[in-house]
């Protein structure tokens, strides 16, 4: 496993931070006149693992509401300085910021995201925002069925512009979407993200109160492009000039990541997909051409995957796995599955190394950021999975996380590694910052370098070993971490 070394071995411009995002994050999903947005929805369904919903997300939003004599700060970002971090990057939520999906702006919702780049600057933490982190307003849903329906690209473009133009001032880092095509798999393909579409016999337990698995993934994921490259075009018209920065999206394969570059799919995708896959015009392809600043990734494990294109299924009716015709396999010798499930998530730096120095070698160089990276609690992931009756809030997890201290080590190593091979990586962003509710685990989950309670009412947060490990190596120390076994004292096993 390549270990990290200290800060100083990255460029003085490569940047570290931590992330969240807005449904996972921030709570208060009836205050201040938020709408409801489709993950509300999906939660309040049930169609959790677990039944859990986000109202209390990590109640990241009632955390700047706090006084000290007469001057208001927030408490996260107060930590984010505390622990180092040298950016920070979060989603806004569409339906805090414009409850109706398109018109007028809720002045509480500006307010809030005012407050919060207000405090991240006067900290000197550099700003990264997400436009759009999967939880699209329910009201567009009822109305067009969101990211089905063409008219998303001119409703996403105008929210798109009212946040260039009421934040682009202080930020300088969007991203339009976090991983489209993942969204699109999950939310129209295998039903397990929210809205929750789907067709038999590809969704979770058959449970598919509406959708087709074979034809709406492509459909969601092609509006998204679309609707990314009309922001694009918005922001370098419009805004690039005077904020001179830029705007790129997370991808997840080359599905997505190929229009953007190369204005079309990939041809082995048009031959399997055949008229299911929707077409661009030649318009449409010269304006998604080259439409993205920088790329940004979300890893968190490598699996191994084998042809399985003369498989018995070849006849039955093709979702997107089955349209993928392989097998995956957590490790060579593992168990082969049709599609890939993350009840092992094998820890393997390598293999972030070789998508940054893929991508750089692929897409022409284009700057590289690694978004999300981070490692979970495992049992109480694996207990989705095997249907354990309950696996919600475990406070008792320890905050001495040494496995993620150690993943951390690997991964930033990895990161370096690829640098040195000639990878164009801008920056690295651990997967999250505290405790958050999980899309696909609730509150079963933990990633955060930060433990929050969600028994107790007001969600202390302590730092775990890793927050203690990566403020250190913020620090420019460059450390290593003990593999002793744990004290009292999370500090006392971070050496220099």
């Amino acid at each position: 496993m390549a270990l990290g070394g200290a800060r100083p071995d990255f460029p003085a411009d490569f940047i570290f931070g931590a992330g969240t995002s807005a449904y996972q994050y921030e709570g208060a999903t009836d205050e201040d006149g938020r709408s409801p947005s489709i993950w509300d929805t999906f939660t309040h369904e049930g169609r959790m693992p677990d039944k859990s919903t986000g109202d209390l997300g990590a109640d990241g939003y009632h955390k700047y509401k706090v006084s000290s004599g007469l001057i208001n700060f927030d408490e996260d970002v107060k930590l984010m300085s505390d622990t180092g971090l040298e950016a920070y990057r979060f989603s806004i939520s569409w339906s805090r910021l414009i409850p109706r999906g398109r018109g007028p702006i809720n002045p509480r919702g500006l307010e809030y995201y005012n407050n919060l780049i207000n405090e991240l600057v006067k900290l000197g933490i550099e700003i990264h925002v997400t436009l759009y982190q999967l939880d699209f307003p329910q009201i567009l849903e009822d109305e067009y069925q969101g990211w089905l329906s063409p008219r998303v690209v001119e409703d996403f473009t105008a929210y798109a512009d009212a946040c260039f133009r009421e934040f682009g001032d202080r930020v300088r880092h969007w991203t339009t979407m976090d991983e489209p095509a993942v969204a699109a798999v999950g939310g129209y393909d295998s039903g397990t993200f929210a809205p929750g579409r789907c067709s038999k016999p590809f969704g979770r337990d058959d449970d598919c109160p509406a959708g087709n698995s074979s034809v709406e993934p492509y459909v969601a994921a092609h509006n998204s492009i679309l609707a990314h490259a009309s922001a694009v075009k918005l922001y370098r018209d419009k805004y690039q000039a005077t904020q001179q920065e830029g705007v790129g999206m997370n991808v997840y394969t080359h599905w997505t990541l190929d229009p953007l570059v190369y204005g079309d799919y990939p041809k082995t995708m048009k031959e399997k997909v055949g008229s299911r896959l929707p077409l661009f015009t030649e318009e449409q392809s010269s304006m998604i051409r080259g439409a993205t600043d920088f790329i940004s990734v979300n890893h968190y494990t490598s699996v191994y995957i084998s042809d399985r294109s003369d498989s018995a299924e070849t006849g039955r009716p093709h979702d997107v796995y089955g349209d993928m015709s392989v097998a995956f396999r957590s490790t060579r010798d593992g168990t082969p599955t049709p599609m890939f499930v993350p009840t092992n998530m094998v820890v393997d730096p390598q293999g972030l190394q070789c998508l940054l120095e893929y991508l750089s070698d692929t897409y022409k160089n284009i700057p590289v950021y690694v978004q999300e990276n981070g490692q979970f609690s495992f049992t109480s992931f694996l207990a989705i999975y095997h249907l354990a009756e309950s696996f919600a809030q475990d406070s008792k997890e320890s905050i001495y996380d040494q496995k993620r201290v150690d993943f951390l080590r690997g991964y930033i190593g990895s990161t370096l590694a690829a640098l040195r091979n000639g990878a164009n990586v801008k920056g690295y962003f651990v997967w999250s910052f505290l405790d958050l509710y999980e899309f696909l685990a609730g509150y079963g989950s933990r990633y955060g370098l930060y433990h929050v309670d969600f028994q107790d009412a007001e969600l202390p947060r302590k730092p775990k070993l890793s927050a203690q490990w990566y403020s250190k190596f913020l620090s420019d120390v460059g450390i290593k971490v003990e593999k002793t076994n744990i004290s009292t004292d999370a500090s006392s096993h971070a050496e220099q």
